[in-house]
This record gives structure tokens, C-alpha cells and sequence, in this order.
């Protein structure tokens, strides 16, 4: 079992830079594919970023390419997000997931969930 626990949302002017974290515990972290999602009200929950074991190969969706950034601290068990440049249309819950596949594109890839965190920008 891995259990994530997620921090670091709050609210943040447009232009401005959050940086979310995703701690892990129960398994090492670097063994997995990790995974950050978010949800807007009245949307479904859909992907941002991922970082893949092993190489820790990213992907990005075309919303936040070049002004999100995944990165893993596997000293501390950690995954990050950094986020700059906030828009208002990022305003959502983020979630992250963990998955032992190598990709992970959608939520029935993913086995373990944080609780989320909320990102709120405003115009």
C-alpha cells in the first residue's frame, strides 16, 4: 500500500508560482509512476503531469507545458509540482495518484489517490 498525502494549494493571483507536494508513505515512491490530476467544479477529473519510474521521463498536458514542472526528491519520498505563471482557469483540486505502470494517462491507470489539495487563482 502507498498512501499520498498532498500540500501546498492555496490562493495565488494570476501570474504567481505555487508548488504543490506529494509525500509518500508504506512504499518507496521511486518505484512508482506518479501522477498529478486535477479537478474543476463541474468537470471531470483529468491529467496534468506524470513522471514515470525509473528514468523519471515527464509528460505534460498542453495546457501547462512550459509553466509546470514534476520533480521527484526521492531522498524524502516526494513528488512536486511546480506551477508558474497560474492562470485562473487552473483553479481546481489537484490530486495525486501512483500507479506501477510506466505511463499513466487516465484515472483507471492509477491504484493509490491522495486526498487533493486546492489551487484557487484569481484574476
Amino acid at each position: 500500500q502507498v498512501q499520498l498525502v498532498e500540500s501546498g494549494g492555496g490562493l495565488v493571483q494570476a501570474g504567481g508560482s505555487l508548488r504543490l507536494s506529494c509525500a509518500a508513505s508504506g512504499r518507496t515512491i521511486s518505484g512508482y509512476t506518479v501522477g498529478w490530476f486535477r479537478q474543476a467544479p463541474g468537470k471531470e477529473r483529468a491529467i496534468v503531469a506524470a513522471i514515470s519510474w525509473g528514468n523519471s521521463n515527464t509528460y505534460y498536458t498542453d495546457s501547462v507545458k512550459g509553466r509546470f514542472t514534476m520533480s521527484r526528491d526521492n531522498a524524502k519520498n516526494t513528488v512536486y509540482l511546480q506551477m508558474n505563471s497560474l492562470k485562473p482557469e487552473d483553479t481546481a483540486v489537484y490530486y495525486c495518484a501512483a500507479t506501477s505502470l510506466y505511463t499513466g494517462r487516465t484515472e483507471s491507470e492509477y491504484r493509490y489517490w491522495g486526498q487533493g489539495t486546492q489551487v484557487t487563482v484569481s484574476s
